[in-house]
């Protein structure tokens, strides 16, 4: 088991993010005695292991008692340390809006129904979350360049700085002009404080009255409290300048452990 937790530990820190359905990503998600052992290894280092059962993706984060010290620096606070400029943060929060939230909408509402479906049935299977290869959800680039193209540093510095930057980085996937889920655009904000404020609270400049007819539709939580981050943005400040990456081995901050379950 050593050489697999020190094989998982270096491929994460190399790469990142993994996939849920990599072999030893899922033993670490179906082991208790390899996850303790991980977490203990990765503790010593001030990091964590996280996922969530609606991400399809892991990755690591530092924890909470050594914020301070790797992201402060006397009176101030480092924004990120991907060197992501402020348009380009408030673009990454827009793309988490228009493509986690209608995302986690449906799956909510696919599993709701497959129990439902399950109950009924006396030898119904377990069936895995929908990913969001799944669902299909995308945004095109055209639609978003028009609709917040003048309040996000204008259309031309979005299509050549910002998407691919955002695309670099993992968080989006650019394909015949339409915008997909990338494989950490969902460990990147903790849904649960999000969600309930996004539009009302950070983005309410951006949607403008829509904001508010909009709230009523957002998804509820759903055990989804402890969604990881890798970009994390101060929900108690509402603005988009409070993002806080974290890119520490690929590792986000700010959300306690999301519960371990297999794809």
């Amino acid at each position: 088991m050593e050489r697999e937790l020190q094989t998982l530990v270096a491929r994460l820190s190399a790469h990142r993010v993994l996939s849920r359905k990599d072999p030893m990503v899922r033993r670490a998600l179906t082991d208790d005695l390899f996850y303790n052992a991980l977490s203990e290894r990765l503790a010593a280092c001030g990091l964590e292991f996280v996922e969530h059962p609606y991400a399809d993706h892991v990755t690591l984060r530092i924890r909470r008692e050594f914020e301070q010290p790797v992201f402060g620096s006397d009176d101030a606070w480092l924004s990120n340390n991907l060197e992501l400029k402020r348009d380009q943060i408030a673009l990454l929060v827009v793309l988490w809006a228009l493509l986690i939230l209608p995302k986690r909408q449906r799956q909510i509402e696919r599993q709701t129904e497959l129990e439902r479906l399950r109950q009924s049935e006396m030898f119904a299977e377990a069936k895995p979350i929908p990913t969001a290869a799944e669902l299909g959800i995308n945004v095109a680039e055209a639609t978003l360049l028009a609709d917040f193209g003048e309040r996000l540093g204008g259309r031309t510095r979005i299509k050549n700085f910002g998407l691919p930057v955002l695309s670099r980085l993992g968080f989006i996937e650019r394909r015949d002009g339409r915008i997909y889920e990338g494989p950490l655009l969902d460990l990147v904000l903790d849904y649960k404080r999000m969600a309930e404020r996004i539009l009302n609270g950070t983005l309410s400049e951006l949607f403008g009255g829509a904001a508010n007819d909009a709230d009523d539709e957002l998804p509820p939580p759903a055990n989804d409290d402890d969604a990881p981050s890798d970009v994390e943005l101060d929900a108690d400040a509402g603005s988009a300048d409070e993002f806080a990456a974290n890119d520490a081995g690929g590792a986000p901050h700010d959300v306690a452990d999301a519960p371990r379950h297999d794809d």
